[in-house]
Formats: structure tokens, C-alpha cells, sequence
């Protein structure tokens, strides 16, 4: 095995992943690109239908929240029903009234606020679903793709071992080697065509469960972008505080401080102004009667629903500046790991597999012509093999890595650029 691959060496191999891995059949139809599954997804999501949901309950909610209290009709009919000159209705005097509740302390304006903060808060919740959404799908896309590039090196394994299968049989029946070669080259066929049943039922699972994630059939993939390692972008400066993460804990913050204001105001007491006409049933005269009601704050001056609403905007700021932490920490492994999978991906796919690729094809060559053993064959086949598995694990991966890096550093939306 060291002389084929000091041959292989030797002949000044230099070739690229994408030549040296087994060039794809031509697909019938147009390509289904990762932008097409992006673009279907934001379609058929049911996350996104989730999240617009969210956004028209808290729109309802805002709209709530701006209502001023329900005026109430009050009917009261005394001095009836007694004894002596109340009996009956003949002394009855009834009261018929209008009263309606005056909020005070901005109760009504602190409502909304709180509104308006959590409809922000369901804004960004779409967001962070899109997000989400756009990870899973080149995620699903990814695992396709490369379960695709496992197939087809299956396949081009398979039709390998054929030919060697051949070449043995050739050799045995002119006495040449020992039957023993065509028996190994026969169990190592059967196993090739056992990698490709499995790669087989592997792609058909990862794709069905992709058009499942973005509602639709998928068609043949874009294997060229599986192909290539993208760095540009992976190392511009993005500010902790502007991802996704940050903006829903500031959310969170901008919540709880509309409710600690929410909470102060509601310790003001309302008034209940009414206004009503008395009807006297012994004199048949009518009088208006004028009344304003004052709840007395003894039992409850409303302290105790400030501390809760102040300790839990404290909480909120406390997990705000933890989320910044987390998110500075998050982006700056996503890096490495993105740095790390590209120099893997680079060197499984370039040098090394080229020099697999043509180590295995001078042993066909010598062992078609006597000057290799079977033995050297196989393994310079298993070289190759695991070498190509290890490029294909490698681009996923990077994929994989770049994929969770763009999720990181997904900025939050502007409210400008949104209205």
C-alpha cells in the first residue's frame, strides 16, 4: 500500500473537492436550491403561522388595554313590601341611574403601555421564529444534501467492487491467482451493494423529511452548494447587544418596567360619579339624586403589587445582561467551530482525497496487470472510501457550524424599517 500511495504522490496529484469527488449525474428538472426551501418554509410554516397569531392576540390586546370602563345602569325601588303605610307599592320611591367609574394615576395610558410592550415582545418572537425556521430548514437541507453525496459515492463504490469482481474472475480462470481473490472480491461487492441500499433508504428519509419541513417536494439539490466552503462573512464584528437574543430580554425588560408603572398607578384610587332620578310614589314627584363613590385603601394600598412588578424587573435586567454574556460567548464558539470545520472540510475534500482517489485508481491499474496484489487493492478501495466519508462528514458539519453561527447572529428587526 505505500508504493501505490508514494506512485500516487509521485504522479503530482492536486485537485480540488469538487473534482475529486465523484462528479454527479446530471439532474432532469431545475435544481432545488437551499434559497427555494428557505422561501417555501416562510410559506407553509406553521411556526410563522403560530407567531402571527401571537402578534393579532397581542394587537387585540393593545386595543383592550385603550377601552375605558363600562358605564353601568343602577335601578333601586325602596319602602316596599313592609308594614303600615309601606305595605305594597304605595309608599315605594324607585331610583333609576347612570354610573360610571373615572380611572386616575394614568391607569388607562399604563394599560398600554404594557400593550405595546408586549406586542414588541410577539414582534420579536416572529422573528426569533424565522430564525428558527431558516436553521431547521439548512439544517434538513444540509442532511439531504450530504446523504445525496453518500449515495452517490455508495453507488460509485458498488460499480467499483463490480469491476473488480470481474477483474478477479478473469485472473482465477487464467490461473493466475487463487480462487480465494474472487471469493473476496465477491463478499466485498456484497457489501458495497449492502452501503448502498442503506445510503439509498438514508436519502430517501432525509429528503422526504425536508419536503415535510417545508410543505412540498423537493427536487434534486443543489450539491454545488453542499461543494463549497463560504467564509466570507463568518468573522464580521456583530455586537452582542443587536442579535435576537439580547432584543427579547430587552423586551422582557421594557415588559416588566411597563408593569411596575402599571402597578404604581393602580394604587390610586378610582372614582365612581353617579347620577340618577327618584321617583316618589305618594306625592308622584320626581328629584335627581348625585353620588360619588370612594374606595378607602386600608387592607390594600396596592405596595405589595409594586414590590412584585420592581422585583420582577429587576429579574428581567438581571437575565438581560446574563443574555448578552451568553450570546458574546455563544457567537465567538459558533466562530471557531465554523474556523475548525472549514480546515477540516479543506483537507478532507482537497489533497487528501485526491491522493486517495489516485492511489486507488494506479492499484486498479497494477492490479489489472499483475503488479499489484488483492490485498493492495482492497485497501487502497478502503482508503479511498473512508476518505471520501470523511470529506462528506466534514462538509456537513462546516454547513452544520455555519448554519448555527448565521442563527446567532441573526440581528433583530428595526421598528422603522418594519412600519
Amino acid at each position: 500500500m505505500h508504493r501505490i500511495i508514494a506512485a500516487a504522490v509521485a504522479a503530482g496529484i492536486c485537485a480540488s473537492s469538487l473534482q475529486a469527488q465523484t462528479s454527479p449525474p446530471v439532474a432532469a428538472g431545475p435544481t432545488f436550491t437551499l434559497a427555494d426551501a428557505l422561501v417555501r418554509a416562510g410559506v407553509s410554516s406553521i411556526a410563522q403561522e403560530a407567531a402571527a397569531a401571537n402578534i393579532r392576540a397581542a394587537e387585540a390586546q393593545r386595543r383592550v388595554a385603550g377601552l375605558r370602563p363600562n358605564p353601568s345602569i343602577d335601578v333601586q325601588t325602596e319602602n316596599v313590601a313592609g308594614t303600615g303605610i309601606y305595605q305594597g307599592m304605595r309608599s315605594s320611591e324607585t331610583t333609576a341611574g347612570l354610573s360610571l367609574p373615572l380611572e386616575l394615576g394614568g391607569k388607562r395610558d399604563a394599560r398600554v403601555a404594557v400593550a405595546n410592550a408586549q406586542l414588541d415582545r410577539a414582534g420579536l418572537e416572529a422573528e426569533v421564529a424565522r430564525a428558527d425556521m431558516r436553521l431547521r430548514v439548512t439544517q434538513a437541507y444540509n442532511e439531504a444534501a450530504a446523504a445525496q453525496r453518500r449515495l452517490e459515492v455508495a453507488r460509485d463504490q458498488a460499480r467499483i467492487a463490480v469491476e473488480v469482481l470481474r477483474g478477479a474472475r478473469v485472473r482465477v480462470a487464467s490461473g493466475r491467482a487463487s480462487p480465494l481473490e474472487e471469493q473476496r472480491a465477491d463478499v466485498a461487492r456484497i457489501a458495497a451493494e449492502g452501503s448502498v441500499e442503506r445510503a439509498e433508504r438514508t436519502a430517501s428519509v432525509t429528503t422526504a423529511n425536508l419536503g415535510l419541513l417545508i410543505g412540498g417536494s423537493v427536487g434534486a439539490l443543489d450539491l454545488a452548494w453542499f461543494d463549497q466552503i463560504d467564509m466570507v462573512g463568518s468573522d464580521r464584528p456583530v455586537a452582542s447587544g443587536s442579535t435576537l437574543a439580547a432584543a427579547a430580554a430587552q423586551a422582557d425588560v421594557s415588559v416588566a418596567e411597563a408593569r411596575v408603572r402599571l402597578g404604581r398607578s393602580q394604587r390610586i384610587p378610582d372614582l365612581t360619579v353617579s347620577a340618577s332620578a327618584r321617583r316618589l310614589e305618594q306625592t308622584n314627584d320626581v328629584a335627581a339624586v348625585f353620588g360619588v363613590s370612594v374606595p378607602l385603601t386600608i387592607f390594600n394600598a396596592g405596595r405589595a403589587a409594586v414590590d412584585v412588578s420592581s422585583a420582577q424587573r429587576d429579574q428581567a435586567d438581571a437575565l438581560r445582561r446574563m443574555a448578552l454574556l451568553d450570546a458574546e460567548r455563544s457567537i465567538a464558539s459558533a466562530r471557531a467551530e465554523v474556523a475548525n470545520a472549514a480546515t477540516t472540510a479543506r483537507n478532507a475534500s482537497g489533497p487528501a482525497l485526491a491522493a486517495a482517489t489516485e492511489a486507488a485508481r494506479i492499484a486498479r491499474i497494477g492490479y489489472r496487470e499483475g503488479k499489484f496484489g488483492q490485498l493492495d487493492l482492497l485497501d487502497a478501495e478502503r482508503t479511498l472510501a473512508e476518505t471520501r466519508a470523511a470529506a462528506i462528514d466534514a462538509l456537513a458539519t462546516y454547513h452544520d457550524a455555519q448554519a448555527r453561527l448565521d442563527r446567532l447572529t441573526t440581528s433583530a428587526y428595526s421598528k422603522e424599517g418594519d412600519q
